[in-house]
């Protein structure tokens, strides 16, 4: 299908855009754990998308696409902080592993060691974790997404996962030792 008669016209390209808006701002977050650059980074991906939207061949291409633009955008913004900070220190400096108050009872908890576990795994399982697992592409949209080829996508797919799940039953260990940071009051 064709762009022309995809977006009739700037109105209904700028409608599809702000459909994605929620889900993009999902991945952003996942990414960088800073509502703030979130949103920042997304409103810039929906700024080059309707720059763009020429550009766009198919409509079922639309989201694979947006989500392309996104990963530009994150990856521009570690750029421009490369000189400042190695990326190793940057995960660290973007993840505040101290709980807030509003952080009460078991679910809040285990959304908080799922949430801190990917934010330990490097920045390209990370990627990869969260186009597949939160957002549902396929290995060949991510490796469209990403750039990279469709075995570093499931390698790194593979790799993220058998990490997530061994920081989560480390996690669940240390806890039920009585070193762990949870405690079960009856």
């Amino acid at each position: 299908m064709a762009i022309l008669s995809f977006f009739s016209g700037s109105r209904e390209c700028c409608a599809r855009l702000k459909q994605q808006r929620s889900k993009l701002l999902r991945v952003a977050y996942a990414w960088c754990h800073n509502r703030a650059l979130a949103e920042d980074l997304v409103q810039e991906t929906l700024a080059r998308a309707v720059e763009k939207c020429d550009q766009l061949r198919e409509a079922e291409q639309l989201e694979p696409w947006l989500f392309a633009i996104l990963t530009n955008c994150w990856r521009d913004h570690l750029r421009r902080l490369r000189p400042q900070e190695d990326i190793e220190n940057l995960e660290e400096t973007l993840f505040d592993p101290a709980p807030g108050p509003e952080r009460t009872g078991e679910r809040g908890q285990i959304v908080d060691r799922v949430r801190a576990a990917v934010a330990r795994l490097p920045l390209g399982q990370r990627e990869v974790l969260t186009l597949v697992d939160l957002e549902e592409f396929s290995y060949a949209e991510v490796s469209g997404i990403l750039g990279i080829p469709i075995g570093t996508v499931m390698s790194r797919l593979c790799r993220a996962r058998q990490a997530l799940k061994q920081d989560l039953i480390e996690f669940d260990l240390s806890a039920a030792n009585g070193s762990g940071q949870l405690r079960r009051v009856k």
